[in-house]
């Protein structure tokens, strides 16, 4: 599938209904659009298998809760609707996207409370996130912006609003000739990338952040799950940017992301080694078990 996003033929499950690619659309005062209500969750599926889909329904649900935003779906429902948009678009090996919002309504302000909830699904072929990368190991800029203190925002939810600085933090790592940017959090500790978590071998252990300060991803914790019963140590603990260059190995996680290698992170260089080429396979391997 090419072109514009908008300009696609295909189906789109909005609001309990397939409708035309083309016409599902919203109007222009919607609260979203305007203050950042909204959630989404970005899955893909294999041979016809979505990957921890009910995890990610659940989430999605969560992360409503975490925004004063109730999904008006069951997770069961959302389940439904994305086998519903997979069969009606003919896919089986695509990436998913399911976002809920607040639509407009007779509220046009920071409050919105009588704005229903609009939920969305859909649905499309997307080889891999980070291009050449996957393979080849990704070069990461490190971003000027900081990820904020978890007492400002809701670090545990997807949430649409907490993306601002990784788009641009991604457009600026572009513009130098990099896949991806590395943030740190506002104490100065390694943080995650703009859209994938980040993990490190030192010494054959693997070394990770710990997600209480930006979000646990799904694919994270299945990775750490599986490096575990590799036989794998695990530390997830505080990483202070001066460690950089004491990891001989490094890569990313994430649903879109999968397990991308990395091969520079600033100034630092990483190879793309044994043990991140075992957990790509094992990942997988996995994914279309």
């Amino acid at each position: 599938m090419e072109g514009a996003y908008d300009d696609r033929d295909g189906k789109i499950w909005m609001n309990g209904e397939l409708v035309e690619w083309r016409d599902a659309t919203i109007h222009v005062l919607t609260h979203a659009l305007h203050y950042a209500s909204s959630v989404f969750e970005g899955e893909r599926c294999y041979d016809g298998k979505i990957f921890k889909s009910h995890d990610h329904s659940l989430r999605l649900i969560e992360s409503g809760r975490l925004l004063d935003m109730p999904v008006p779906y069951s997770a069961e429902e959302l389940d439904a609707a994305k086998e519903a948009v997979l069969k009606a678009n003919g896919l089986t090996n695509a990436y998913l996207r399911a976002v809920a919002f607040r639509a407009s309504g007779p509220d046009m302000g920071v409050s919105a409370r009588r704005n229903p909830i609009s939920v969305a699904v859909t649905a499309w072929e997307w080889g891999s996130y980070y291009g050449d990368a996957k393979w080849q190991g990704a070069k990461l800029d490190i971003s000027k912006w900081k990820r904020p203190d978890p007492e400002t925002i809701p670090t545990a939810a997807k949430a649409a609003g907490l993306y601002m600085i990784c788009t641009m933090s991604k457009h600026a790592a572009e513009a130098k000739g990099c896949s991806d940017a590395l943030f740190y959090d506002w104490e100065g500790y390694v943080a995650e990338a703009t859209g994938a978590n980040i993990f490190f071998i030192k010494d054959g252990e693997v070394h990770t952040p710990m997600a209480d300060r930006f979000l646990n991803g799904i694919t994270r914790q299945t990775v750490i799950g599986m490096l575990k019963k590799m036989g794998y140590t695990v530390h997830e603990r505080r990483i202070r940017p001066e460690e950089l260059d004491e990891f001989s190995e490094c890569w990313l996680t994430g649903s879109a992301a999968e397990i991308t290698p990395v091969g520079q992170i600033g100034d630092h260089h990483y190879q793309v080694g044994q043990i991140t080429r075992e957990v790509s396979d094992a990942y997988d391997a996995l994914v279309r078990a």
